[in-house]
């Protein structure tokens, strides 16, 4: 008996070693696995706290301060009449109702509100509602059609604005949050990331001013207008556009930088139009193809391939063949990061540039200006009576034109001259046969008018037009 229990313990204890030594080669090789294939070293992710996904705190501030902005308003349709093919004529005009529904971004205390420029285009109603359902009449104060953004205001005090962030700084791969109220389903949330910044997706046909923020939360018709912030409840852009083939999300939305945003809706306030201001230079965008071919060893930055005469450029010295590599010191990689920074300022404004010519970096002070070479700022005139604003025309853009003198209607509002169906770009020349030149000739020939006028003036294509508006109706 005593034999077979000291087999059994030997049995025993070799099945102890044998099991040790197995699991400690096992955890060895597991170990040079980890630490060896492909010498590649391996580092374990983890959460701290600062990389939180808690949004609930932003999300709760925010949903107060995102609005939904309904637009009603009408499009003048040509329809074509059986009679045309016998007698001639010009169809049949019909005015048809619209309607269009996005978000908005609540910016000051007394009723500021930012959104797109196509969700109220073309409307005589706008209607805001807050998230506790309280409804508003809203005014259009103005609008930038090129970036697409416009400022409302409506007749409140006391609100709780959002606060501006800085989309500078925010980098690829930060939490967000998209606000708005797509397909009307009020104050929506959804989270997301930057995915890429200063993107451009070729909208637009007038200008190259497109720098989105590229996210891929979730955003969808009816949140075009609504606030993009981040973890700290801070608007750093207002969600515009998204890259579908099916006109609903698919992983891609686009956000307009709260940057440019801030620097716009401060323009409206206090001119009613935007300052735009310009380098004076064409560029080329750098790629290994192009540099090549121009003898660029950097590929970062922009080639300047043209310099504006007369333009912010020429005045500062700057030279075709010049690589355009920072803005005030922040970089510059592509075009899209050089307009976001120029979209900032305002003509009169001064920056510096930074470039690489000969090889050598170099930098330049700049006054930068507006499209006619100078550094002032226009301000459009309102007239409320005909709920319109007008600018008054360069000598240069006169002379284009073949005109000695008029002002051109850059917004309209329900009024009169809406109802007559006049349109935006109109430009006024003569009012009951007297030439115009600035928006007080235009109310001064009011003032003194009884019944009506008759306004004359050309399309910017050229086609001259007569409107007769009635002042007592």
């Amino acid at each position: 008996m005593r034999r077979v229990f000291e087999l059994l313990g030997v049995a025993v204890l070799t099945g102890i070693v044998v099991s040790a030594i197995n699991y400690y080669t096992h955890q060895q090789k597991e170990s040079n696995f980890l630490q060896s294939n492909n010498n590649t070293p391996v580092r374990h992710v983890n959460y701290g706290a600062n990389m939180s996904t808690d949004f609930t705190a932003a999300a709760s501030m925010a949903v107060d301060q995102v609005v939904h902005v309904m637009s009603s308003g009408s499009q003048t349709v040509n329809y074509a009449s059986p009679f045309d093919f016998f007698f001639g004529g010009g169809g049949i005009q019909q005015h048809v109702p619209t309607m269009s529904s996005g978000s908005g971004v609540v910016i000051s205390s007394d009723g500021y509100i930012v959104t797109n420029n196509h969700v109220v285009k073309g409307a005589n109603e706008i209607e805001v509602i807050f998230n506790n359902k309280k409804t508003y009449k809203a005014k259009l104060i103005g609008k930038d059609e090129i970036i697409d953004l416009a400022l409302l205001k409506i007749d409140a005090t006391d609100l709780v604005p959002m606060p501006y962030g800085n989309s500078d700084l925010i980098n690829v791969g930060e939490w967000v949050l998209a606000i708005g109220n797509p397909f009307n389903l009020n104050s929506t949330v959804t989270a997301g990331i930057v995915s890429a910044k200063a993107r451009s997706l070729g909208m637009s046909s007038r200008t190259s001013l497109e720098a989105f923020i590229q996210t891929d939360a979730a955003v969808n018709p009816g949140n075009s207008g609504g606030a993009l912030i981040n973890t700290k409840g801070e608007l750093i852009g207002i969600n515009t556009a998204i890259a579908s083939q099916t006109g609903s999300y698919v992983g891609y939305s686009f956000a307009l930088p709260v940057n440019i945003v801030k620097k716009v809706v401060a323009d409206l306030m206090e001119f009613g139009e935007v300052q735009r201001a310009l380098l004076g230079v064409s560029i080329y965008e750098l790629n290994a193809s192009t540099a090549s071919q121009l003898g660029v060893k950097n590929l970062e930055g922009v080639y300047v391939k043209e310099v504006t005469p007369g333009g912010a450029a020429e005045d500062a010295k700057i030279k075709v063949g010049d690589v355009i590599v920072k803005i005030n010191n922040i970089s510059i990689k592509n075009s899209s990061e050089l307009y976001e920074q120029i979209g900032t300022h305002r003509p009169g404004n001064k920056i510096t540039v930074t470039l690489i010519r000969d090889d050598d970096e170099k930098i330049f002070d700049m006054v930068l200006k507006n499209q006619y070479n100078l550094t002032t700022m226009s301000k459009a005139e309102n007239i409320d009576i005909l709920g319109a604003k007008f600018k008054v025309l360069s000598a240069e853009e006169l002379s284009k034109m073949g005109l000695k003198s008029g002002v051109q209607i850059t917004q309209l509002s329900p009024g009169k001259l809406m109802k007559k169906g006049m349109q935006e770009g109109f430009i006024i020349t003569a009012i009951n046969q007297e030439p115009v030149k600035d928006a007080t000739d235009i109310q001064n020939i009011i003032n003194k008018s009884s019944g009506g006028i008759l306004i004359e003036g050309h399309f910017p294509n050229g086609t001259r037009a007569y409107y007769a508006i009635g002042l007592d109706e």
